[in-house]
């Protein structure tokens, strides 16, 4: 049989058996596939009975690790009151205010705490990211419409998600004001319908401004009807979240709730320089776990910034136990920390718990997952999603994290009071962000913070906006 008979006769023996189907597509699910996926599958119908009727978190977890939480810290921050986000995005906004007036509070201890407005610094970061949004689509007009950069101004015009640079370029800018004079708007504390609403104008303004570009007009001019696209967007905002406050009445008070002194006027600006007292860009230091690049190098994300004339987000990449050193040290003196987290991933919510073995979802579907933390991450299986406050540690007698405690912005009802309790292993695999004022970073560190950045793009997996 020579070889052309014997392709054909086995073209016709696979067309017999496996139809003409499996020619078409190798990559389709075939018949034979089904039978074989059939015929591996347990006929396990209690198994099935249970997982069709409940949470699958419910069937997962692990009653072994439900035993009592230990409470006890052998370093811990004072307490402050716990705020809550609501249905927002903006757990970053949440936690740098939390480090702000901790640290008021920490320099002022006969004063009562200061609580600032959310809703205020919120109104400059939609106008600012509405502006860079704009500057973005002008910038990038001589690209196609399907360009990766231009679709990154287009997809997301505007988001309530962030990093804590923004609020030290925010607050720098535009000051801050007190909670009481500036209170929550249901828009702010639920973002979704006002965000559809701005990002609808921002499509259409940013394709006025790309059609001026491309038609030769006027810089000066390009600008101008910028000017007047933006004033649109400060009037959606005002009605949403209320114009800001310019100037306002405030006095302080101590812990017994008596006024200190008499009230005085204040400007933003004024009552920033009054409770931070110096632009926050310079004093501290960006450091991240990202295991999937060099350690004790410095990266920057592009774009990655809440304002056109802010700072874009820069890191140090280092591991895990040296993170946790510079947290320590500053929980030591007494200072809370802006840090991230996967906070989803093993999350026993009710009990307000992290750690790897909440969950056995290998034992409940019979398989595994192996994946390490660089893998999680590149395949966009884990990455930084949510801001909370890093208050407490539990070190052992060498001085080793055993524990760790964070206060969360999900009110009071959420988790234990309000805080997360979350073991040493489960931090290691899924906290990635940590700020850390300069007095508590060794020189060497300081030093490699200022090397020339690698420039990485904000699409990459991990550099998503925490919210």
């Amino acid at each position: 049989m020579n070889k052309t008979t014997l392709f054909s006769a086995l073209a016709l023996c696979l067309i017999g058996t496996s139809g003409a189907f499996a020619q078409k597509n190798s990559g389709a699910i075939t018949p034979q596939m089904l039978e074989q996926m059939a015929k591996q599958e347990t006929n396990n119908k209690a198994l099935f009975n249970a997982i069709a009727s409940n949470k699958i978190d419910d069937l997962a977890q692990n009653f072994a690790n439900q035993r009592p939480i230990d409470n006890h810290f052998s370093v811990e921050t004072p307490k402050q009151s716990i705020h809550n986000q609501k249905s927002s995005g903006r757990c970053w906004m949440f936690s740098g205010l939390n480090v702000l007036r901790a640290n008021f509070a920490k320099q002022h201890a006969d004063t009562l705490a200061v609580e600032f407005s959310h809703d205020y610094l919120f109104f400059y970061d939609q106008l600012e990211k509405a502006n860079l949004m704009l500057q973005g689509a002008i910038e990038t007009a001589a690209k196609p419409i399907d360009d990766q950069r231009v679709q990154f101004f287009f997809h997301h015009p505007i988001n309530d998600g962030g990093t804590f640079c923004g609020v030290a370029d925010l607050a720098s800018k535009y000051g801050l004001v007190p909670k009481c004079i500036q209170p929550e708007t249901f828009s702010a504390e639920n973002t979704s319908r006002m965000a559809s609403i701005v990002s609808s104008k921002l499509r259409e303004f940013g394709l006025e401004l790309r059609q001026m570009v491309n038609d030769k007009k006027k810089v000066a001019d390009v600008q101008q009807r910028k000017a007047r696209q933006l004033a649109e967007i400060y009037h959606i905002l005002c009605l949403t979240l209320g114009e800001p406050v310019k100037e306002f009445t405030y006095a302080h008070v101590n812990k017994e709730g008596k006024v200190m002194g008499t009230a005085r006027q204040y400007t933003p600006k004024e009552f920033y320089q009054e409770t931070v007292g110096q632009p926050l860009s310079g004093t501290f230091i960006m450091v991240m776990n990202d295991p999937r690049h060099e350690y004790h190098k410095t990266y920057e994300v592009e774009y990655d910034r809440h304002s056109f004339d802010g700072h874009n987000w820069k890191y140090l990449n280092l591991p895990m136990e040296e993170i946790a050193q510079l947290a320590i040290a500053s929980l030591k003196d007494g200072r809370k920390l802006y840090s991230s987290y996967d906070v989803g991933k093993q999350l026993d919510r009710k009990r307000g718990y992290c750690d790897l073995e909440n969950y056995d979802y290998a034992s409940l579907f019979n398989t595994t997952f192996p994946m390490d933390k660089a893998q999680r991450i590149s395949t966009f299986d884990s990455g930084s999603t949510h801001a909370m406050t890093l208050t407490a540690v539990d070190l052992d007698a060498d001085g080793k994290p055993l524990k760790w405690k964070v206060e969360n912005s999900w009110g009071t009802d959420s988790g234990q009071d309000g805080y997360l309790i979350m073991t040493n292993r489960w931090f290691n695999e899924y906290m990635f962000r940590l700020v850390v004022n300069n007095e508590y970073v060794p020189a060497a560190l300081l030093k490699e913070y200022e090397q020339q950045p690698t420039m990485l793009m904000p699409e990459d997996p991990l550099f998503q906006y925490d919210d």
